[in-house]
């Protein structure tokens, strides 16, 4: 039988696999890749626009990542970005009426993944199982921080 590392880091990883593969199809519709996803989900939850770094701090991404998928979204004119102050260096990101449906279809194909993934569940156990996922996802941040402890 696996150790419960080698379950855990198998589950995670398949996971992360089957997500990426069913986000690609949803995302092929618009010319986007996987990870184009989060982002329009993202930017779709802060209708007011919200900028480039609160967009990286919101899906785990760093500057670099967020300037080359915002530049991806804005030539697909799925994104526009709004000065503030008369200046582009916080500019507010907000999504184009086609980013919004973009986002709107992800959402509503993701959501159905995760139904589907989640058939045979009770909603207790659902519940459970994302309450465990939460701290398991809190404890591994602050292990990433702080490191491991000496034994």
């Amino acid at each position: 039988m696996l150790n419960r590392f080698a379950r855990f880091s198998l589950a995670i990883s398949e996971i992360d696999r089957c997500w990426h593969k069913l986000a690609a199809e949803a995302m092929a519709e618009y010319g986007l890749n996987s990870p184009h996803a989060v982002y329009l989900t993202t930017l779709y939850n802060f209708p007011e626009g919200i900028t480039a770094a609160k967009l990286g701090e919101l899906c785990c991404k760093n500057k670099a990542d967020v300037s080359r998928m915002i530049g991806i979204l804005e030539k697909k004119s799925l994104v526009r970005k709004e000065a503030v102050g008369g200046n582009l260096y916080r500019a507010k990101l907000l999504l184009t009426d086609e980013g919004k449906y973009a986002a709107e279809y992800v959402q509503e194909r993701a959501a159905l993944a995760v139904e589907l993934a989640g058939s045979g569940m009770t909603n207790e156990e659902r519940e459970v199982f994302y309450r465990c996922l939460e701290l398991i996802t809190t404890n591994l941040q602050t292990l990433s921080k702080e490191g491991l402890p000496k034994r």
